[in-house]
């Protein structure tokens, strides 16, 4: 936890008086590594959460039993954390005041999110899924499923829903028109590649090391 920096000449801030740094205790059993890791009252931590410096846990966010918060990562406001989630190294999860928005976003248990990767606008990610390294979520980004055959789109007044299991990876598809051709353009689009197998649960074998 960051101790009260209002004894630090060399380093201050000011924030409205009723979002303090949240109290944490070593009755709480999180684990928060020393390194600049910040913590907003007003969201809850459950036990066996791992907080890696530097990390930030906005005001409103859920995050649930053994799920490992990497450095540099970011859960925004609201947001919903499962169990046993990692979420590597600059993954970001986007909130519902920052920015805005009324849907917040979920992620089930067991998933996998790469670092990088960033996941907004109310998206709902199904237990078990895999994020690879630098996939971008959001609610106006359509997600083409290989293995499926199909395209997932956020429906009016709902959400983009990632299937459980699903090995999500960065990806791209032409951009239409004539000049977009001639240049050659594409836009990026995540992309299902498969869904998740013994050969992709070998691959998370080190999550329970680090833990």
């Amino acid at each position: 936890m960051l101790s009260d920096c209002s004894v630090d000449r060399t380093f201050r801030f000011f924030d409205k008086d009723t979002f303090p740094v949240r109290p944490t205790t070593l009755d709480d059993r999180v684990r928060i590594v020393p390194g600049g890791s910040s913590v907003r009252d007003g969201c809850y931590l459950a036990p066996g959460v791992i907080c890696m410096p530097p990390m930030y846990v906005n005001v409103g966010a859920h995050v649930e039993e053994g799920t490992l918060i990497d450095s540099h990562a970011l859960v925004g406001s609201c947001a919903q954390i499962g169990r046993r989630v990692h979420l590597s190294a600059a993954a970001q999860i986007g909130g519902v005041l920052e920015p805005a928005g009324a849907l917040p976003v979920i992620i089930e248990d067991d998933v996998l999110v790469g670092g990088g990767c960033g996941v907004y606008e109310g998206t709902l990610v199904r237990a078990g899924a895999v994020l690879a390294a630098g996939t971008i979520l959001t609610g106006s980004t359509p997600v083409y499923d290989l293995a499926r055959e199909t395209i997932y789109r956020r429906p009016a007044g709902g959400v983009l829903e990632i299937p459980a299991g699903a090995v999500v990876v960065p990806g791209a598809r032409g951009a239409r028109g004539r000049f977009a051709a001639a240049q050659e353009l594409a836009l990026y689009t995540p992309v299902i590649v498969k869904y998740r197998d013994a050969d992709t649960d070998a691959a998370t074998l080190l999550e329970t090391a680090l833990r």
